[in-house]
């Protein structure tokens, strides 16, 4: 971790992640790197669906590669860079054949290593292969639902999913929510856990930093009128005045509440529902 000398009062809590201790020091490869338009939280007709986005650094989109659908072919890695569209590292592989894809690495993993999407890979770091061919115990990351599917869970820094059991099948897995989950084991993933597992650690240490992240202030629910939010109104600081928190539109939200849908589609997949209000897995 990095720590700021405190010239200001700002600066005296910040903290943030050295990367010239963890990147390569590679420029992005061009032909792998796109521009674009941020939405900040907005729908094809403009309206806010997701609120305290907007703003932020200029960023530039890496294509990076979730569906690993170069089998039987060895890569490596050439270079570990900063994506600012995620927490964990990426890294430039070249494949034997000679083309180049951006994937998500694992910790551990640096330039000049080799890994391989097999289905008769070796359990090592960075390796993928299908759930039902690794060991119980062992740590995955970016796992798929279906046999041919993208990577979809576990793709967040410092983050992995647990192999705790094989049966009928199916691959049960512990997930960073604490959420225990069965896929089906033909599905793949990759051995290990996502890279910069000390993001968990940075600490943001003033208002403008988290403005150049794209992040826009929230305002307390209390602080507003009855018109803009259901916790709002009274004279003074009062109570919210309901038996659960809830958000701007009604719904319950946070402090222990469960707000998944009870008929949702995947509930037969799911073995142990995750602890609500409770720190995941992930974090310490």
């Amino acid at each position: 971790m990095k720590i700021y000398k405190p010239t200001t009062p700002s600066r005296q809590n910040m903290t943030g992640i050295d990367y010239r201790k963890l990147l390569s020091g590679h420029r992005p490869h061009k032909k792998l790197v796109s521009g674009g338009k941020r939405r900040a939280g907005r729908n094809a007709f403009g309206r806010i669906t997701m609120r305290h986005q907007g703003g932020g650094h200029k960023r530039r989109f890496r294509d990076v590669d979730f569906s690993y659908n170069k089998h039987d072919i060895p890569a490596r890695v050439i270079s570990v860079e900063y994506d600012p569209h995620r927490t964990g590292f990426v890294g430039l592989v070249v494949y034997a054949d000679g083309e180049k894809r951006y994937v998500l690495l694992p910790q551990s993993v640096k330039v000049g290593d080799s890994f391989l999407v097999s289905e008769k890979a070796e359990v090592k770091p960075a390796n993928r292969l299908p759930l039902g061919k690794i060991p119980v115990g062992a740590f995955v990351y970016n796992v798929s639902f279906r046999p041919n599917g993208a990577a979809a869970l576990a793709r967040s820094a410092g983050n992995y999913a647990e192999i705790i059991g094989q049966d009928a099948g199916y691959t049960l897995l512990k997930l960073p929510s604490t959420e225990v989950r069965k896929v089906i084991s033909t599905a793949w993933a990759c051995v290990g856990a996502v890279s910069n597992e000390e993001n968990y650690l940075v600490r943001i240490g003033k208002a403008g930093r988290s403005r150049w992240m794209g992040i826009r202030p929230t305002v307390r629910g209390t602080a507003m009128n009855p018109v803009d939010h259901p916790h709002g109104g009274g004279e003074g600081k009062q109570p919210r005045g309901r038996k659960r928190e809830v958000n701007v539109y009604g719904k319950q939200t946070g402090k222990g509440q469960k707000t998944r849908r009870p008929k949702k589609y995947s509930n037969v997949f799911i073995v142990s529902r995750r602890q609500v209000g409770k720190r995941s897995a992930g974090t310490p």
